[in-house]
């Protein structure tokens, strides 16, 4: 699955990741590169109204449910100063986030 049909399916489901509490939503790293491989998992940036466990758990379950992959799900308020420019510039939000 590539970076278009895992941003369409993220699209399809927009109501869904919104009532999940999503304000904005992204992928970075090797998918949105366009460097993915079959077994690479999928780095999502996300704004959440309220950062909790239960909402982030929730959400990451939601994911991996609905791309059948590994997700790993990084809170924008969280990323490393170091890492954040390079995750910032290389971020694809999805369309309506």
């Amino acid at each position: 699955m590539d970076r278009s049909e895992i941003l369409r399916r993220l699209a399809q489901q927009r109501r869904a990741v919104q009532q999940l509490g999503v304000r904005r939503l992204g992928l970075f790293g090797s998918i949105a590169r366009g460097e993915e491989t079959s077994t690479s998992d999928v780095d999502v940036l996300v704004e959440l109204e309220r950062n909790s466990f239960d909402a982030y758990m929730d959400l990451k379950f939601f994911l991996e449910e609905l791309l059948q992959r590994r997700v790993d799900l990084v809170l924008a308020d969280t990323v490393k100063p170091r890492l954040r420019e390079r995750i910032l510039k290389e971020t694809v939000y999805v369309p309506g986030f």
